[in-house]
């Protein structure tokens, strides 16, 4: 894996393509932060269930909202919904004390 600048890839953005055809996976930077990364797909693995899976693992750690997992995962949201309770992630998150204030404000 290599790394390349935000400056970089504009200037080349044909070396991503290239090199994910060459199996490379790289990773694209901002002012030394890490903000995108590429991963080759081989031939003959079931991209479609390991973009699930990747979709799920972001969802799950916060990294990305429901919607973009399902757009990652090639999902509706409520397929999305519903694979994400298969795999007994939790959809809804409420911050400590949220759902005692919602319920407070229902009763209302």
């Amino acid at each position: 894996m290599h790394t390349l600048t935000a400056d970089e890839l504009a200037h080349r953005p044909q070396q991503l393509i290239a090199d994910a055809r060459r199996g490379e996976s790289a990773i694209v930077t901002v002012a030394g932060e890490p903000v995108m990364m590429t991963l080759p797909l081989v031939k003959g693995i079931d991209s479609g269930a390991m973009l699930i899976d990747l979709a799920c693992t972001l969802f799950d750690s916060e990294q990305i909202s429901l919607g973009l997992s399902a757009q990652i995962a090639g999902l509706s949201y409520s397929e999305m919904i519903d694979e994400l309770g298969r795999r007994e992630i939790t959809v809804i998150r409420l911050e400590p004390g949220q759902l005692e204030r919602e319920i407070a404000a229902f009763g209302d």
